[in-house]
């Protein structure tokens, strides 16, 4: 089987992105065994499916082994390398990230609390994009429960012997969806509207990641059904840009506020102020932020 490896740059956990990615309810990731990350994902451009088995040895390196297909190609590998690079934000020199913490004592203690953790991001802004369709005024886990679906019924399956994993469905099988159970209208519609740009190249991440975030949003809020929170999303946790701070996610004001020890919810203009200590970080420390809430909820759950 191909493989091929990345050195992080900065600190990474791979252990810490299977964690996060546990108890990411989009993802729907049930884990695997020995601390090994296994995936099924659209290749960007050809769409084609590729499935990988990636590990990393005492924070050491990170190994990706190529499970499907079986003989990939120079070209298709020159394709899957980057996109698992941003994937797992490891296309971003980290080594300045302990920084951050130095000069914002609140951010110091998440990393120490969640050592080595990148955001870990959508398999492509495609499914980004998508997902924030399905999950469109429904409650997170029951559109969690279609996307699965969606997989298992028009997704490609990879099999990693123990288990099969379906990828998302490819653009070209969603660009002719009609209906879907659990799939209100309009979501049928703005779902094939999302397949068609992202075979278009609209949602290519590099091209998102070389536009200026403000024009980058708006080019995705174009498509239908994607407003400020669907086209934050995707230019962050999908196209994988590092630094940005997302202006329609309620949850970073009450994040925030826990964290800084505010009255009430931070304002908008409070998480600007803040996140200035942030940059060139600022997504990542949202995602730990992020975390960090979801991590209190549990605890007292």
């Amino acid at each position: 089987m191909e493989t091929f490896t990345v050195v992080p740059r900065g600190p990474f956990s791979l252990a810490a992105s299977i964690a996060f990615l546990e108890g990411f309810t989009p993802a729907s990731y049930p884990g695997a065994a020995g601390g090994v990350l296994e995936i099924a994902f659209g290749v960007e451009g050809s769409w084609q499916t590729a499935g990988l088995r990636v590990r990393q040895d005492d924070g050491g390196p990170v190994v990706a082994e190529i499970v499907s297909p079986a003989d990939p190609g120079p070209e298709l590998v020159a394709e899957i390398r980057p996109q698992l690079e941003r994937i797992l934000s490891l296309d971003v020199d980290g080594s300045g990230f302990p920084a951050v913490g130095e000069r914002d004592p609140v951010v110091g203690e998440v990393q120490r609390k969640f050592p080595g953790l990148r955001p870990v991001g959508f398999w492509s802004p495609y499914e980004a994009a998508a997902w924030t369709i399905i999950v469109r005024r429904i409650r997170i886990t029951q559109a969690a429960v279609i996307k699965a679906r969606m997989n298992e019924q028009l997704g490609e399956p990879v099999s990693f012997g123990g288990r099969v994993v379906h990828a998302f469905p490819s653009p070209q099988r969603l660009a002719g969806l009609d209906t879907f159970p659990g799939l209100a209208q309009p979501k049928p519609e703005w779902l094939r509207s999302v397949a068609r740009a992202a075979l278009d190249g609209q949602l290519d991440a590099a091209r998102l990641r070389a536009m200026p975030p403000a024009e980058a949003l708006a080019d995705l809020k174009k498509l239908p059904g994607i407003g400020d929170f669907s086209a934050g999303l995707t230019l962050l946790r999908g196209a994988g840009f590092p630094d940005a701070v997302p202006s329609a996610e309620p949850r970073l004001a009450r994040a925030v506020e826990l964290a800084y020890g505010l009255p009430g919810p931070a304002t908008p203009e409070q998480i600007l102020a803040i996140s200035e200590n942030w940059r060139p970080y600022r997504t990542w420390v949202t995602l730990l932020l992020r975390t960090l809430l979801g991590f209190g909820q549990a605890q007292r759950g």
